[in-house]
Protein backbone atom coordinates (compact mmCIF):
# COMPACT_ATOMS: atom_id res chain seq x y z
CA UNK A 1 0.00 0.00 0.00
CA UNK A 2 1.29 3.34 -1.04
CA UNK A 3 1.51 5.97 2.00
CA UNK A 4 0.47 9.34 0.45
CA UNK A 5 2.99 12.14 -0.08
CA UNK A 6 2.99 15.31 2.02
CA UNK A 7 0.17 18.10 -0.06
CA UNK A 8 2.09 20.78 -1.34
CA UNK A 9 0.63 23.89 -1.27
CA UNK A 10 0.94 25.98 -4.72
CA UNK A 11 2.65 29.18 -4.32
CA UNK A 12 0.89 31.95 -5.09
CA UNK A 13 0.79 33.21 -8.88
CA UNK A 14 3.21 36.29 -9.74
CA UNK A 15 0.75 38.64 -11.17
CA UNK A 16 1.21 40.01 -14.33
CA UNK A 17 1.26 43.85 -14.71
CA UNK A 18 0.34 45.89 -17.24
CA UNK A 19 1.98 48.89 -19.03
CA UNK A 20 -0.75 50.86 -18.18
CA UNK A 21 -0.68 49.64 -14.58
CA UNK A 22 2.75 50.53 -14.10
CA UNK A 23 1.94 54.57 -15.62
CA UNK A 24 -0.94 54.27 -13.17
CA UNK A 25 1.41 53.75 -10.43
CA UNK A 26 3.98 55.70 -11.05
CA UNK A 27 1.46 58.55 -10.36
CA UNK A 28 1.77 61.11 -13.08
CA UNK A 29 -0.08 63.73 -12.03
CA UNK A 30 2.51 64.48 -9.56
CA UNK A 31 4.96 64.55 -11.70
CA UNK A 32 3.83 68.42 -12.59
CA UNK A 33 5.96 68.62 -9.02
CA UNK A 34 9.28 67.47 -10.41
CA UNK A 35 9.07 69.79 -13.72
CA UNK A 36 8.05 73.20 -11.80
CA UNK A 37 11.02 73.27 -9.62
CA UNK A 38 13.70 72.88 -12.51
CA UNK A 39 11.59 75.57 -14.69
CA UNK A 40 11.88 78.46 -11.88
CA UNK A 41 15.44 77.14 -11.16
CA UNK A 42 16.25 77.29 -14.96
CA UNK A 43 14.87 80.73 -14.81
CA UNK A 44 16.62 82.12 -11.89
CA UNK A 45 19.62 81.12 -13.88
CA UNK A 46 18.66 82.52 -16.79
CA UNK A 47 17.51 86.15 -14.83
CA UNK A 48 21.50 86.26 -14.10
CA UNK A 49 22.43 85.23 -17.78
CA UNK A 50 23.86 81.67 -17.04
CA UNK A 51 21.04 79.14 -18.16
CA UNK A 52 22.43 76.11 -19.90
CA UNK A 53 20.15 74.19 -21.80
CA UNK A 54 21.54 70.67 -21.38
CA UNK A 55 22.24 71.33 -17.40
CA UNK A 56 18.59 72.07 -17.46
CA UNK A 57 17.97 68.72 -19.29
CA UNK A 58 19.63 66.84 -17.21
CA UNK A 59 17.86 68.20 -13.60
CA UNK A 60 14.72 67.37 -15.21
CA UNK A 61 15.84 64.54 -15.40
CA UNK A 62 16.69 63.96 -12.03
CA UNK A 63 13.75 65.61 -10.88
CA UNK A 64 11.46 63.59 -12.63
CA UNK A 65 13.29 59.69 -11.41
CA UNK A 66 13.66 60.70 -7.91
CA UNK A 67 9.43 61.57 -8.25
CA UNK A 68 8.48 58.45 -9.81
CA UNK A 69 10.77 56.85 -7.55
CA UNK A 70 9.67 58.26 -4.45
CA UNK A 71 6.12 57.32 -5.94
CA UNK A 72 6.86 53.38 -6.07
CA UNK A 73 9.09 53.52 -2.62
CA UNK A 74 5.68 55.10 -0.94
CA UNK A 75 3.77 52.30 -3.06
CA UNK A 76 5.97 49.04 -1.82
CA UNK A 77 6.15 50.45 1.84
CA UNK A 78 2.64 51.17 2.34
CA UNK A 79 1.35 48.33 0.75
CA UNK A 80 3.54 45.59 2.45
CA UNK A 81 2.35 48.08 5.45
CA UNK A 82 -1.16 47.18 4.36
CA UNK A 83 -2.11 50.83 4.61
CA UNK A 84 -3.15 51.61 1.11
CA UNK A 85 -5.96 48.87 1.65
CA UNK A 86 -8.78 51.52 1.64
CA UNK A 87 -7.42 54.12 -0.13
CA UNK A 88 -9.54 56.46 -2.95
CA UNK A 89 -7.08 57.98 -4.55
CA UNK A 90 -4.83 56.69 -7.79
CA UNK A 91 -3.83 53.24 -8.23
CA UNK A 92 -1.52 51.21 -5.43
CA UNK A 93 -0.09 48.65 -7.40
CA UNK A 94 0.44 46.51 -4.54
CA UNK A 95 -2.19 47.25 -2.18
CA UNK A 96 -4.61 46.05 -5.28
CA UNK A 97 -2.74 43.29 -5.62
CA UNK A 98 -1.39 44.59 -9.37
CA UNK A 99 2.40 43.77 -8.96
CA UNK A 100 4.06 42.20 -6.65
CA UNK A 101 5.84 44.17 -3.55
CA UNK A 102 9.31 42.76 -5.18
CA UNK A 103 8.43 44.19 -8.27
CA UNK A 104 7.65 47.51 -7.36
CA UNK A 105 10.44 47.80 -4.99
CA UNK A 106 12.59 46.61 -8.19
CA UNK A 107 10.88 49.46 -9.78
CA UNK A 108 11.57 52.28 -7.25
CA UNK A 109 15.45 51.26 -7.36
CA UNK A 110 15.58 51.47 -10.49
CA UNK A 111 13.88 55.12 -11.25
CA UNK A 112 16.26 56.30 -7.72
CA UNK A 113 19.23 54.53 -9.76
CA UNK A 114 18.50 56.67 -13.25
CA UNK A 115 17.95 59.69 -10.84
CA UNK A 116 21.46 59.20 -9.42
CA UNK A 117 23.16 58.62 -13.00
CA UNK A 118 21.64 61.61 -14.25
CA UNK A 119 22.72 63.28 -10.60
CA UNK A 120 26.56 62.57 -11.40
CA UNK A 121 26.50 64.05 -14.59
CA UNK A 122 24.59 67.35 -13.50
CA UNK A 123 27.62 67.15 -10.53
CA UNK A 124 30.53 66.14 -12.64
CA UNK A 125 29.45 69.39 -14.90
CA UNK A 126 28.94 71.56 -11.85
CA UNK A 127 29.98 70.96 -9.09
CA UNK A 128 30.45 67.60 -7.15
CA UNK A 129 28.77 69.01 -3.39
CA UNK A 130 25.89 68.30 -5.80
CA UNK A 131 26.79 64.52 -5.05
CA UNK A 132 25.87 65.12 -1.48
CA UNK A 133 22.42 66.70 -1.94
CA UNK A 134 21.46 64.09 -4.34
CA UNK A 135 22.71 61.25 -1.89
CA UNK A 136 20.29 62.64 0.93
CA UNK A 137 17.64 63.20 -1.43
CA UNK A 138 17.71 59.71 -2.66
CA UNK A 139 17.68 58.54 0.95
CA UNK A 140 14.94 60.79 2.23
CA UNK A 141 12.67 59.45 -0.77
CA UNK A 142 13.43 55.92 0.40
CA UNK A 143 12.72 56.59 4.17
CA UNK A 144 9.26 58.79 3.90
CA UNK A 145 7.42 55.61 4.65
CA UNK A 146 9.94 53.08 3.96
CA UNK A 147 12.10 51.51 6.87
CA UNK A 148 11.21 50.82 10.69
CA UNK A 149 9.91 54.41 11.68
CA UNK A 150 8.96 56.08 8.49
CA UNK A 151 8.89 59.86 8.61
CA UNK A 152 6.10 60.25 6.43
CA UNK A 153 3.70 58.80 9.42
CA UNK A 154 5.41 61.35 11.49
CA UNK A 155 3.54 64.42 10.35
CA UNK A 156 7.05 65.38 8.61
CA UNK A 157 5.74 64.90 4.97
CA UNK A 158 4.63 68.51 4.03
CA UNK A 159 7.85 69.77 5.41
CA UNK A 160 9.98 67.18 3.67
CA UNK A 161 8.26 68.20 0.46
CA UNK A 162 9.39 71.77 0.91
CA UNK A 163 12.80 71.12 1.40
CA UNK A 164 13.73 68.74 -1.23
CA UNK A 165 10.88 69.37 -4.08
CA UNK A 166 11.00 73.75 -3.28
CA UNK A 167 14.34 74.46 -1.97
CA UNK A 168 16.81 72.10 -3.36
CA UNK A 169 15.30 71.28 -6.20
CA UNK A 170 15.09 74.91 -7.49
CA UNK A 171 18.21 76.16 -5.54
CA UNK A 172 19.89 72.89 -6.74
CA UNK A 173 19.05 73.59 -10.20
CA UNK A 174 19.79 77.45 -10.77
CA UNK A 175 23.31 76.52 -8.68
CA UNK A 176 24.29 74.02 -11.41
CA UNK A 177 23.88 76.32 -14.23
CA UNK A 178 24.29 79.32 -12.22
CA UNK A 179 27.59 78.35 -9.84
CA UNK A 180 25.43 80.23 -7.62
CA UNK A 181 22.57 81.13 -5.75
CA UNK A 182 20.33 84.63 -5.80
CA UNK A 183 16.98 85.71 -3.78
CA UNK A 184 15.05 85.41 -7.03
CA UNK A 185 15.89 81.44 -6.67
CA UNK A 186 14.98 81.78 -3.19
CA UNK A 187 11.57 83.50 -3.77
CA UNK A 188 10.82 80.94 -6.32
CA UNK A 189 11.90 78.14 -4.17
CA UNK A 190 9.55 79.28 -1.94
CA UNK A 191 6.78 79.69 -4.24
CA UNK A 192 6.93 76.30 -5.80
CA UNK A 193 8.05 74.17 -2.42
CA UNK A 194 4.49 76.21 -0.91
CA UNK A 195 2.36 74.67 -3.76
CA UNK A 196 3.73 70.82 -3.86
CA UNK A 197 3.48 70.92 0.07
CA UNK A 198 -0.20 71.62 -0.64
CA UNK A 199 -0.45 69.43 -3.31
CA UNK A 200 0.31 66.42 -0.15
CA UNK A 201 -2.38 68.03 2.06
CA UNK A 202 -4.36 68.22 -0.38
CA UNK A 203 -4.25 64.17 -0.81
CA UNK A 204 -3.92 64.12 2.91
CA UNK A 205 -6.83 65.82 4.05
CA UNK A 206 -8.56 63.49 1.42
CA UNK A 207 -7.19 60.63 3.38
CA UNK A 208 -7.71 61.50 6.76
CA UNK A 209 -10.39 58.45 8.12
CA UNK A 210 -7.99 56.02 6.33
CA UNK A 211 -4.69 57.19 7.67
CA UNK A 212 -6.18 58.05 11.11
CA UNK A 213 -7.39 53.70 10.77
CA UNK A 214 -4.51 52.54 10.05
CA UNK A 215 -2.18 54.48 12.55
CA UNK A 216 -0.53 56.87 9.83
CA UNK A 217 -0.58 60.50 11.45
CA UNK A 218 0.58 62.58 8.82
CA UNK A 219 0.41 66.57 9.37
CA UNK A 220 -3.29 66.51 8.78
CA UNK A 221 -4.10 63.49 10.83
CA UNK A 222 -2.07 65.91 13.77
CA UNK A 223 -3.80 68.89 12.95
CA UNK A 224 -7.11 67.69 12.02
CA UNK A 225 -9.69 68.00 9.10
CA UNK A 226 -10.19 71.99 9.35
CA UNK A 227 -6.97 73.32 10.60
CA UNK A 228 -5.17 70.51 7.94
CA UNK A 229 -7.99 72.51 5.29
CA UNK A 230 -6.47 76.35 5.95
CA UNK A 231 -3.47 74.91 5.86
CA UNK A 232 -3.89 74.24 2.34
CA UNK A 233 -5.36 78.19 1.87
CA UNK A 234 -2.14 79.37 3.77
CA UNK A 235 0.70 77.36 1.48
CA UNK A 236 -1.61 79.30 -1.77
CA UNK A 237 -1.18 82.01 -0.35
CA UNK A 238 2.43 81.75 0.76
CA UNK A 239 2.76 81.08 -3.31
CA UNK A 240 1.63 84.34 -4.36
CA UNK A 241 3.79 85.71 -1.36
CA UNK A 242 6.37 84.89 -2.74
CA UNK A 243 5.91 85.98 -6.49
CA UNK A 244 5.20 89.26 -4.92
CA UNK A 245 8.61 88.76 -3.47
CA UNK A 246 10.51 88.33 -6.73
CA UNK A 247 9.03 91.20 -8.48
CA UNK A 248 10.33 93.47 -5.69
CA UNK A 249 13.42 91.78 -5.75
CA UNK A 250 13.96 93.22 -9.27
CA UNK A 251 11.74 90.50 -11.35
CA UNK A 252 8.78 92.77 -11.94
CA UNK A 253 7.41 90.22 -14.55
CA UNK A 254 7.47 87.49 -12.34
CA UNK A 255 3.80 89.37 -11.51
CA UNK A 256 2.62 86.89 -14.51
CA UNK A 257 2.22 84.30 -11.66
CA UNK A 258 -0.85 86.16 -10.55
CA UNK A 259 -2.65 85.07 -13.69
CA UNK A 260 -3.06 81.85 -12.35
CA UNK A 261 -4.57 83.09 -8.48
CA UNK A 262 -8.28 82.20 -10.29
CA UNK A 263 -7.54 78.93 -10.26
CA UNK A 264 -5.87 78.95 -6.71
CA UNK A 265 -8.92 80.97 -5.42
CA UNK A 266 -11.20 78.12 -7.20
CA UNK A 267 -9.25 75.40 -5.59
CA UNK A 268 -9.47 76.92 -1.67
CA UNK A 269 -12.73 77.46 -2.35
CA UNK A 270 -13.36 73.38 -2.96
CA UNK A 271 -10.68 72.33 -0.04
CA UNK A 272 -12.33 74.91 2.43
CA UNK A 273 -15.56 73.75 1.60
CA UNK A 274 -17.09 70.70 2.70
CA UNK A 275 -16.17 68.06 -0.11
CA UNK A 276 -14.48 64.66 1.63
CA UNK A 277 -13.12 61.67 -0.26
CA UNK A 278 -12.91 61.14 -3.80
CA UNK A 279 -15.13 64.36 -3.95
CA UNK A 280 -11.39 66.24 -2.81
CA UNK A 281 -9.54 63.98 -5.97
CA UNK A 282 -9.97 66.88 -8.29
CA UNK A 283 -7.99 68.98 -5.89
CA UNK A 284 -5.46 66.79 -5.58
CA UNK A 285 -5.13 66.75 -9.74
CA UNK A 286 -6.06 70.59 -10.37
CA UNK A 287 -3.09 71.87 -7.36
CA UNK A 288 -0.75 70.04 -9.46
CA UNK A 289 -1.58 72.22 -12.72
CA UNK A 290 -1.77 74.90 -10.72
CA UNK A 291 1.79 74.66 -9.83
CA UNK A 292 2.86 73.78 -13.28
CA UNK A 293 0.97 76.75 -14.65
CA UNK A 294 1.95 79.37 -11.55
CA UNK A 295 5.87 77.75 -12.49
CA UNK A 296 5.24 78.63 -16.24
CA UNK A 297 4.32 82.48 -15.48
CA UNK A 298 6.80 82.81 -12.84
CA UNK A 299 9.59 81.70 -15.42
CA UNK A 300 8.43 83.70 -17.97
CA UNK A 301 8.36 86.57 -15.09
CA UNK A 302 12.48 85.64 -14.46
CA UNK A 303 13.74 85.19 -17.67
CA UNK A 304 12.42 89.06 -18.63
CA UNK A 305 14.32 89.96 -15.70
Amino acid sequence: MTTPGPTRTPEPATPRTSAGSWVAGARPRTLPAAVAPVLVGSGAAAAVEAFSWWRALLALLVALALQVGVNYANDYSDGVRGTDAERVGPVRLVGSGLASPAAVKRAAFLALGVGATAGLALAASSSWWLVAVGAVSIVAAWFYTGGASPYGYRALGELSVFVFFGLVAVLGTTYAQAGRLTWLALSGAIGVGALACAILVANNVRDIPTDAAVGKRTLAVVLGERRARLLYAGLLAAAYLAALAAAVLGAPWALLALLTLPLALRLARLVLGPATGRALVPALRDTGALELLYAVALTIGLVLA
